[in-house]
């Protein structure tokens, strides 16, 4: 699975990250000429096929050309049981999509945006996650 757009870092695009869950993806779209982000919406993850499937028109609307998935580690970066299954996750999505997917360490992320007040705390959480890989992409 291709990771990054490290190969071309000037060519500005669109970058949609994701911050995985059980119940709920949080998405949120960027730019690499900005490295700004913003939250755009939750997906619900119940059934996989419907997360899909809205991920997938999130993607036709928005055609990003890398995509990035927060990973969940432990507060000692130690991988556990959701670190698993965000890996699973990112390469569902390459494998769907055919776009590039990287991941970026999410600690803290959640927490960060339930103290923002975050309407949104699934997909604040994705935008806080974009940023970070914004602003160092490799």
């Amino acid at each position: 699975m291709p990771e990054t757009l490290a190969t071309q870092p000037h060519t500005p695009c669109l970058v949609m990250g994701f911050d995985y869950g059980e119940k709920r993806i949080g998405v949120a779209i960027g730019n690499t000429l900005t490295s700004g982000a913003r939250a755009l919406q939750s997906v619900r993850a119940d059934r996989r096929d419907a997360r899909f499937e809205a991920i997938g028109r999130l993607i036709a609307q928005w055609e990003p050309k890398q995509l990035v998935v927060g990973l969940p580690l432990s507060r000692e970066g130690a991988e556990q049981l959701r670190t698993t299954q965000a890996r699973r996750f990112a390469h569902q999505l390459h494998g769907r999509f055919q776009l590039p997917v990287a991941m970026v360490d999410e600690r803290y992320t959640s927490r960060a945006a339930e103290d923002a007040g975050a309407d949104d705390v699934d997909a604040e959480s994705a935008r806080l996650i974009l940023e970070q890989y914004l602003q160092n992409p490799t």
